[in-house]
């Protein structure tokens, strides 16, 4: 029933609180949220300032082209995020995992247009005397003031960062190779073919009538036997090029008086193919490369960067026969790629400590085996 209605608010589009994307079924945070700027006054009103506590997932949950990417999309685009804040663990009653302030607004300063202000604030408790659930932890008024002071003085600094709001846009681009394919009627090979299933509907029938029934799937037995006698009857060659093997399947077939339909020819290839990084690059019927299903990668381009200079860059020096589909494409723009947006909050305030000198490992590994060999031996082993 709910879920009926918020897909029919969804379809009135930019008429209903829910036109810019729907979430996933199981977290109806990012509903709530749109339902909040669904309701902010008009900017000539006065407009409106809107907070909301949420955890983590709607900051990154969906890839490019999901209903929460699309809402983080929606957000961003209209310059509404003013800030983020990540609050301190164990805050809450029910649950101990992190949260995060969503500070919106259709009225920005002109210094905040186009940014967002990112508050790591997870450091700003006190532990609670006693605790509450999960609750062990408390912000007191003055740390929740500096909070506040951070957010109105809008400047960098330990707490604080500054980003663009396309800083944390990307397009998604799949990168394909070529197939590349070897072709042999080796008994192995054609042993598989028995399992195709263009072939064991050759002995199948939807025919109600029982008699005819058993007559058509006698014929298509006979008629896959034909067929593994003609594979069996054709040389044991390992071809390199899809064209040549075709020729020399479909003299086989003229000689045994078959007629391979696309879906046994299919079959066939699928069946007597291995994939061979030296053989030639099948091609379909413009002479267009066909993209191997299993080299298949995607590619996560920031959208301050050009698609093709990334490309160029990142991904021909490492496999140069490489291209992008271009067919798949951003519905709002046209561009190549699917534009996508997620807030990687502890990337950005990640702080690398490096590993122990090895020498102090050492001491540490020669000090347990010490304590080690000391049980041993007071156990006289």
């Amino acid at each position: 029933m709910d879920q009926e209605a918020v897909k029919s608010e969804h379809e009135r589009g930019s008429a209903g609180r829910f036109g810019a994307g729907l979430p996933r079924i199981s977290d109806g945070q990012l509903l709530f949220l749109q339902h909040m700027l669904f309701h902010m006054k008009p900017l000539p009103e006065g407009g409106s300032r809107v907070a909301i506590i949420m955890n983590g997932s709607p900051l990154f949950t969906g890839g490019a082209g999901s209903g929460e990417s699309e809402i983080r999309r929606w957000i961003l685009e209209n310059d509404w995020l003013e800030a983020l804040v990540a609050l301190p663990e164990q805050l809450f009653y029910n649950t101990g995992i992190a949260t995060y302030v969503w500070v919106l607004t259709n009225r920005k300063a002109p210094k905040r247009r186009g940014k967002v202000q990112l508050i790591n604030a997870t450091s700003f408790w006190v532990p609670m005397r006693k605790s509450l659930g999960d609750k062990r932890r408390t912000i007191p008024p003055q740390k929740a003031a500096k909070i506040v002071e951070i957010l109105r003085s809008f400047s960098e600094g330990e707490y604080s960062k500054i980003f663009l709001t396309t800083q944390f846009g990307y397009r998604h681009i799949t990168v394909e190779r070529p197939l590349r394919l070897n072709f042999q009627a080796s008994p192995e090979r054609i042993e598989r073919a028995r399992s195709e299933r263009a072939f064991q509907r050759l002995a199948e029938s939807k025919k109600r009538n029982p008699e005819v029934k058993a007559q058509e799937e006698e014929l298509g037995r006979r008629q896959q036997e034909r067929i593994f006698d003609m594979l069996q009857s054709m040389p044991d060659t390992l071809f390199k090029d899809r064209p040549s093997f075709e020729r020399a399947l479909k003299e086989a077939a003229i000689s045994h008086g078959i007629k391979l339909d696309a879906q046994l020819k299919k079959a066939i290839l699928n069946a007597l193919s291995e994939r061979d990084d030296t053989a030639e690059i099948c091609r379909d019927k413009k002479g267009n490369p066909e993209p191997d299903p299993s080299l298949r990668d995607t590619e996560n381009i920031p959208l301050s960067e050009s698609v093709e200079d990334f490309f160029e860059r990142e991904v021909k020096p490492h496999v140069p026969d490489a291209w992008i589909d271009e067919s798949k494409r951003d519905p709002k723009d046209g561009e190549i790629g699917i534009v996508g947006y997620e807030i990687n909050f502890n990337r950005y305030f990640y702080t690398y400590t490096p590993p122990r000198p090895l020498e102090e490992i050492e001491v540490d590994i020669e000090k347990v085996e010490h304590e080690i060999m000391e049980m041993l031996h007071e156990m006289g082993i």
